[in-house]
């Protein structure tokens, strides 16, 4: 939750203090004649819940001066020298016992230049800053507590000369306005109706207003409040209303009590001030942090780059994510058609191994019967075999013959040989001679493979 604002209206001993704790409520509370008014402060905010936020202090106009200097052409980096430099010749004060603000009023190009200038003795703005260290709290801004009524006002008000005149504990306080700008203020004895229009008209020439086009009353009790106006009006011959008040200050400004109105209406307007008002009197190091505009055009430009950068980064999400979404849809489309293709492909390769099963076999077939048949005829009847090899490369023939060597050149008389020649030596056993011929096919088939060899064994010769 926000923390209340609460503002307070100091005169003499009297402590008026509002503080804002929701859209249309407040709370009012009056510490005077106290022994100590911080702790008796600290205690009344405590008691009501209010714990929380910095305090805004007004002070009474008669404690200050209020001047608009007229200053020679300048560069804006020395508007503020030579604010300081002229201001001495105004203060009842020493300069180094000072404490002012000030603000450059609008102006025409040809005219000289003009500066809204509050100055305070020091001692004037120390005391509440005392009043707020006692009571254990941190001071948000020490002002005027009579220039804060121009938060209560629209942000919009037309171009009219006002004379804002504000009722408070037998004065009144007077600002001239020029729409909602600011160019002074007085304090003066308001006895009656009567008076307060003479020291109206005396106060016009500060402002080189030969007369106003409005007059804002504000202070008198309800039961008063018309009388006054009327009054006011015939006294100067303007028209005397109540103030514009702004939407969001009217039901604020009806919650006050009946019992000081003046008082409650400054403390009211502190409290809805900003936290960094144009014309504040406390010291800058202790003033809250608060961006310049600088600072916040930099901030927006920095918060519009990463917004830009973000929307682009999105962009490319959702761009990438559309794309991948299209890519799936087509992929689950195809998926089908692309399974069947993978059915055929597979189906095809199958096919394709068996056929070249079958040509490698077809290729590799070694003629088996015929070459039995033609050993059958060609060896001689008291040779016999025990083993028999065929392969790509040729035939193996193991076995026992009466003479072994005679066998070679009959199977080199072999259509189907060629290269025959024994493998081992000869040996005898049991009256044969053991022999291993090993023969080349006249004609290998190219296409067979080691591992397709037949191996045939017989035994026995015719």
């Amino acid at each position: 939750m926000r923390p209340p604002r609460i503002g307070i209206f100091l005169r003499n001993d009297r402590l008026t203090v509002v503080a804002l704790t929701g859209r249309d409520r407040l709370t009012y509370v009056v510490v005077e004649a106290a022994e100590d008014p911080a702790a008796t402060l600290a205690g009344e905010l405590r008691s009501r819940g209010l714990g929380g936020g910095r305090l805004r202090v007004g002070l009474d106009r008669r404690v200050a001066v209020v001047k608009a200097l007229e200053l020679p052409p300048a560069a804006a980096g020395d508007l503020a020298r030579m604010v300081g430099f002229d201001l001495e010749r105004h203060l009842p004060f020493p300069p180094e016992q000072t404490r002012f603000d000030w603000l450059e009023l609008p102006g025409r190009a040809e005219e000289p230049r003009r500066a809204l200038v509050v100055a305070a003795e020091a001692r004037a703005v120390e005391r509440p800053l005392a009043l707020v260290a006692g009571a254990k709290r941190q001071p948000a801004a020490v002002t005027v507590a009579c220039h804060a009524l121009i938060a209560l006002l629209p942000r919009a008000l037309p171009a009219r000369r006002t004379v804002w005149a504000h009722r408070h504990d037998g004065v009144a306080d007077l600002l001239f306005l020029d729409g909602r700008t600011l160019l002074t203020s007085r304090q003066v004895g308001a006895a009656d109706p009567a008076e307060l229009g003479r020291e109206i008209r005396r106060s016009l020439p500060v402002v080189r207003w030969r007369g106003a086009d409005l007059v804002w009353l504000s202070g008198p009790s309800r039961d008063d409040a018309q009388a006054w106006r009327d009054d006011l009006a015939v006294a100067l011959d303007v028209p005397a209303t109540a103030p514009p008040f702004a939407a969001f200050a009217l039901p604020l400004v009806a919650a006050l009590p009946e019992d000081d109105p003046g008082a409650g209406l400054l403390a009211l307007a502190i409290a809805a001030q900003s936290r960094s008002p144009a014309l504040n009197l406390l010291p800058a190091a202790a003033r809250p942090w608060a961006p310049s505009r600088g600072q916040l055009a930099t901030a927006a430009m920095v918060a519009v780059v990463a917004l830009l950068g973000l929307s682009l980064a999105l962009v490319h999400v959702v761009r990438k994510e559309r794309y991948l979404g299209r890519v799936t849809e087509e992929i689950r489309r195809l998926e089908p058609e692309a399974k069947a293709v993978d059915a055929l492909a597979e189906e095809l390769g199958r096919k394709r191994r068996m056929l070249g099963a079958l040509v490698s076999a077809e290729e590799g077939r070694v003629p088996a019967l015929p070459v039995l048949r033609e050993l059958t005829e060609t060896l001689p009847a008291s040779a016999w075999l025990q083993a028999l090899t065929m392969d790509r490369q040729g035939v193996e023939l193991t076995g026992q013959a009466d003479g072994a060597s005679a066998l070679i050149p009959l199977l080199e008389a072999s259509s189907r040989l060629e290269r025959v020649e024994f493998t081992s030596p000869v040996t005898k056993a049991q009256g044969k001679e053991q022999f291993r011929i090993r023969a080349a096919w006249e004609k290998a088939s190219p296409g067979l493979t080691p591992h397709a060899a037949l191996s045939a064994a017989g035994r026995g010769a015719r």
